[in-house]
């Protein structure tokens, strides 16, 4: 196996709510959607630590699963990892090649083509434009848009984007693998060609970290499990 690992040290996110002290509603439904993880600072800034000292250790071979009900912190530590948000405090030292379905529509550009969003997304996803265009043939059977590629995909329906964006951010294994939840996109047909796309995905990387709420699933796939509350985890051993 490679040196492939993911290690992350007493590390904490934070989002600040502007002008928040005169929006008492909101702050309440915030406070529900967060797990109730709101504080208020002494500078009477509003703060939400989506992340609380969080600290673990995943190496080759592991495939962990996040659990947690909604706003417990699953997508924002699958952020982090991404190197979508800087961590407010803490540390994450990581090593190997790595891609992310978190959102899957993130990067693209409804004004673009189909064509040219496959080259934003592949640049997105770390890809180099050599990469990209020697797998563009490819990404684009895959996605079965056939003369739609060059449209702008304001013009597509729903399925058609999303089956753009799962081609064109699926293309090619990495070491490191993170999801959240499991995707389905498309008609029956796109949907198993997701499905076993996703499958190889897992099998090829040297470590998975999937976020979800079906446990059925995590137990098939997962051999180690984290559980978050409120930002902070709360549970975590083998599966």
């Amino acid at each position: 196996m490679k040196d492939t690992y993911i290690d992350i040290k007493n590390l904490s996110l934070e989002f600040e709510l502007f002008d928040s002290s005169k929006q008492s509603l909101k702050k309440q439904i915030i406070k529900k959607t967060v797990g109730g993880f709101v504080e208020q600072k002494d500078n009477k800034k509003t703060v939400i630590k989506a992340l609380n000292n969080i600290d673990f250790k995943i190496n080759s071979g592991d495939r962990v699963g996040i659990l947690g009900h909604n706003g417990s912190g699953k997508s924002s530590l699958l952020q982090v990892i991404a190197g979508i948000y800087e961590p407010t405090s803490g540390k994450i030292d990581q090593h190997g090649s790595l891609t992310a379905l978190i959102d899957i529509n993130q990067g693209l550009d409804f004004d673009a083509t189909g064509y040219e969003n496959i080259l934003l997304k592949g640049i997105l996803h770390g890809y180099s434009l050599r990469e990209i265009k020697e797998n563009l043939d490819g990404i684009i059977e895959f996605s079965g848009l056939g003369e739609f590629i060059n449209m702008p995909i304001k013009n597509y329906s729903t399925g058609m984007v999303l089956r753009l964006a799962f081609a064109s951010s699926t293309f090619k294994n990495q070491d490191i693998f993170l999801l959240d939840e499991w995707i389905s996109v498309g008609d029956d047909d796109f949907l198993k060609k997701c499905e076993i796309r996703l499958g190889e995905l897992i099998k090829d990387s040297e470590i998975l970290v999937f976020a979800t709420h079906d446990t059925e699933l995590l137990n098939k796939v997962c051999n180690k499990y984290i559980k978050l509350d409120s930002g902070k985890i709360v549970e975590q051993g083998k599966i």
